[in-house]
């Protein structure tokens, strides 16, 4: 790792994490290194938000976020599934190198030593995570956290003392609120909330989005359209293994009819409001603690969300509705100029960790494989941009089709490598933006077909190496 003036880097044993320690905390300096709060949503995707354009969606917290700060408008996950993008967020590293997701083996040691929480804490960070954790770091919990609040769904509305219910998103508030209330003043702090909201309830076939009591009747007076995918001819123009996946099976739970439709997307329309008002809580709790003006603020989701579109339910394949995810940072530092700016860069999930540690003024791990994005967020010019991403869904599970892929500018690869023979899709969403067109045989597009499938192997290859 490449040593610089602000910085020095020492190993602490053999097969030891890298620790990155400031010279001013060596110096006996106490610089204002800034507080960092953020936001993880479970199955959003990325223009479901009012500042996103939606038309109906209420979300005047978040909005104000993105106003003030900067919105990324080609953010991305690297695998569409929580458990495996979770743990991308965690160690910077994508899915074939962490090798985490439903069923597998826990975030090896060396990966979950070298995480985002485990490195500020050592350089003096108090961390929290509250809400869903999702992953299993081989028991490094206590070496990340120093708050550690695990709050899950099953149910949404959980029973009080004195006999009411509360939803998780409230209570994963009262936490976020509890860690602000007792934080050392002057110790700067990293704090995840992390949402089972707006994750359906599956084992309730019959309310499907439980929402917070608060946002009763939003929405009851609105006849939300259709999804505007929803036409059964796109649905019919899937291969067999699609129209017989998990995102095909629970699509006849929540919205195979407009009835079921409708109750569903106005519930699930509810919790995501129910989310904005707590994260309008948080945002207040802060500035109580006159801690607003040193705190940034990152939301994003850990997968995107069909919806009904294509006849699908669920994420976990190659189109857009399935990777795109929403990404805000709000920096209070930021000059005015730099405010309110939506950004057409790729992000990924990846890139998380090194921005946090960039912001906590941490140098990135070299084996990390994503990118800061402070440099994007502080208006400077950065030549070398990423203009593709490698991305797959490797979980072993009978409904969900394995695959690996790039998602370029222009064309997005996904080759589906377990079906006989393998299945192989290519988009042009500058003439198909909705990727409603297979051109994986259309002679036109053998060259790019050709780059593709090499692009997708050399990075497969170097990623697997990687473990």
């Amino acid at each position: 790792m490449e040593m610089t003036r602000r910085f020095f880097i020492k190993l602490i044993g053999a097969g030891s994490a890298w620790i990155i320690l400031p010279q001013t905390a060596q110096s006996g300096q106490n610089p204002r290194r800034p507080n960092i709060v953020f936001f993880l949503i479970d199955d959003q995707r990325n223009d479901t938000l009012g500042c996103a354009g939606h038309p109906i969606l209420k979300t005047p917290v978040i909005d104000s976020l993105a106003a003030d700060g900067v919105r990324f408008r080609n953010a991305f996950v690297t695998t569409s599934i929580c458990a495996a993008s979770r743990a991308s967020i965690l160690t910077g590293l994508v899915e074939r190198t962490h090798g985490f997701t439903f069923g597998t083996p826990p975030i090896n040691a060396e990966h979950a030593a070298a995480s985002y929480p485990v490195l500020m804490r050592k350089t003096g960070y108090r961390t929290g995570f509250i809400g869903k954790y999702g992953v299993n770091a081989s028991g490094m919990k206590s070496e990340m956290f120093d708050y550690f609040k695990p709050i899950g769904r099953n149910p949404y509305l959980k029973k009080q003392p004195d006999g009411t219910l509360r939803h998780e998103s409230e209570l994963a508030g009262d936490s976020a609120i509890e860690f602000l209330s007792a934080n050392p003043a002057e110790q700067p702090f990293c704090l995840s909330i992390s949402f089972n909201a707006v994750h359906a309830e599956d084992g309730d076939k019959k309310n499907h989005f439980p929402w917070p009591k608060a946002v009763d009747g939003m929405y009851d007076d609105i006849d939300i359209p259709a999804p505007r995918l929803s036409d059964p001819a796109i649905f019919q123009s899937q291969p067999d293994f699609l129209k017989e996946s998990l995102n095909r099976q629970r699509y006849f739970w929540r919205w195979d009819t407009p009835e079921k439709y409708q109750k569903n997307i106005r519930a699930y329309f509810r919790m995501l409001s129910g989310v904005d008002r707590v994260i309008g809580r948080v945002r207040r709790a802060l500035k109580k603690h006159k801690l607003a003006d040193n705190t940034i603020i990152i939301y994003t989701g850990d997968n995107g969300y069909y919806m009904g579109d294509r006849g699908f339910a669920g994420k976990w394949s190659h189109y857009e509705q399935s990777l795109r995810v929403p990404l805000i940072i709000y920096d209070p530092r930021l000059p005015e100029k730099n405010r309110g700016r939506v950004l057409d860069e790729m992000a990924l999930n990846i890139d998380l960790p090194a921005t946090m540690l960039e912001l906590a003024g941490l140098d990135t791990p070299g084996h990390y494989q994503g990118r800061s994005l402070v440099p994007l967020v502080r208006a400077k010019t950065v030549s070398d941009w990423r203009n593709d991403f490698f991305c797959e869904h490797l979980m072993n599970n009978k409904a969900l089709p394995k695959w690996e892929g790039i998602r370029a500018q222009r064309y997005v690869y996904a080759r589906y490598f377990e079906q006989e023979p393998v299945y192989e899709f290519l988009h042009d969403l500058q003439t198909d933006p909705d990727q409603l067109n297979n051109f994986a045989s259309h002679p036109k597009y053998a060259d790019v077909l050709a780059k593709m499938r090499k692009r997708c192997d050399k990075l497969r290859d170097q990623y697997a190496k990687a473990k």
